[in-house]
């Protein structure tokens, strides 16, 4: 038997469901004139509200900031005591007000008037004051709340939060905003150190890099492997250019092959042509070939095809770069 908090749960996603569905229509020659208008601000769009317009306000304001709309929000209770002064002649208005004739939003609308910028709505009600004076206006009327009462917004806050949805990724796609625009604007996020983070960042460098000549013998490899803690060194000629690298893996295969290790010298042991990375790299993809090859430490090689780098897995999963 199914509980009423279960009926209750299906019952307001199937309302708020239907609302935005219903949304989707209304997505028109208004809407592209609202686009345009956020298109061409040379400031910022201004977003405000009251109440949970005023809280759905202030996610679409951060969302148009993050996508590459510059945008903040107003309190319209603090504007008309100030924070009006935050409004230029370069930006515009998106004034959301689900009866289009809230007391403190109505109270701002002189003001926009004298500032002459471009001021959308978005109501639940064409004919009402806020929806007349705006140059746009979206249209987020719902046939029901979710709420049994008709009182709590939901399905008109839901539909407000979609359309600003809506808006934000239009202007996203026609800006050409790409990840990397997106990861500028969110440096402290996983997703911006993916695509912000570079080898050069966090690689080991200088002294820290372990470093033998090929007539160096495997003990004096093995002392320099143990005190630079990589489980390798690098491998350079006179000209300090790569040669190649000895690991613990090559130290094995020469036990293995029964090679006197007291005598071998590294060149007898090492390997060629190991995997190198640049310091230009970005440290994810430097992430990526050392799970593809199986390796924990890549040598970072400069233009001169010499070492300048270690870059260890723990430093890439240390930087957050998953």
């Amino acid at each position: 038997m199914t509980s009423a908090f279960i009926e209750s749960g299906r019952r307001t996603i199937h309302i708020e469901g239907d609302s935005v569905r219903q949304l989707e229509n209304r997505i028109g020659d208004e809407f592209q004139q609202a686009c345009e208008l956020m298109m061409a601000v040379e400031g910022r769009v201004i977003v405000t509200g009251m109440g949970k317009s005023g809280h759905i306000g202030g996610k679409i304001a951060a969302t148009l900031a993050s996508t590459g709309t510059p945008s903040f929000f107003v309190h319209p209770g603090e504007a008309s005591h100030g924070d009006l002064g935050m409004i230029t002649e370069q930006d515009a208005v998106l004034a959301i007000s689900n009866s289009g004739s809230t007391a403190e939003v109505i109270t701002l609308l002189p003001l926009i008037k004298r500032l002459g910028v471009p001021l959308i709505s978005m109501t639940g009600k064409p004919s009402s004051p806020l929806a007349e004076a705006a140059h746009v206006h979206l249209d987020i009327s719902v046939e029901s709340e979710a709420c049994p009462l008709g009182l709590a917004p939901t399905s008109s806050t839901t539909v407000t939060l979609v359309m600003g949805d809506a808006l934000a990724v239009s202007l996203l796609e026609a800006r050409g905003f790409t990840a990397e625009d997106f990861a500028f604007s969110h440096p402290g996020g996983a997703l911006g150190r993916k695509l912000l983070l570079k080898v050069e960042d966090i690689m080991h460098k200088g002294d820290e890099v372990p470093r033998v000549s090929r007539d160096s013998s495997v003990r004096d490899a093995l002392v320099e492997m143990t005190g630079k803690g990589f489980g390798m060194t690098t491998v350079v000629d006179e000209q300090q250019h790569l040669l190649g690298v000895f690991t613990d893996g090559d130290l094995r295969r020469a036990v293995d092959q029964r090679t006197d290790i007291n005598t071998a010298t590294v060149g007898d042991v090492m390997t060629l042509n190991c995997k190198t990375i640049s310091r230009n790299m970005l440290a994810a993809e430097a992430l990526g070939i050392m799970e593809d090859y199986k390796i924990t430490a890549l040598v970072v090689e400069n233009d001169d095809q010499q070492p300048c780098g270690v870059l260890h897995m723990h430093d890439v999963l240390r930087a957050g770069v998953m």
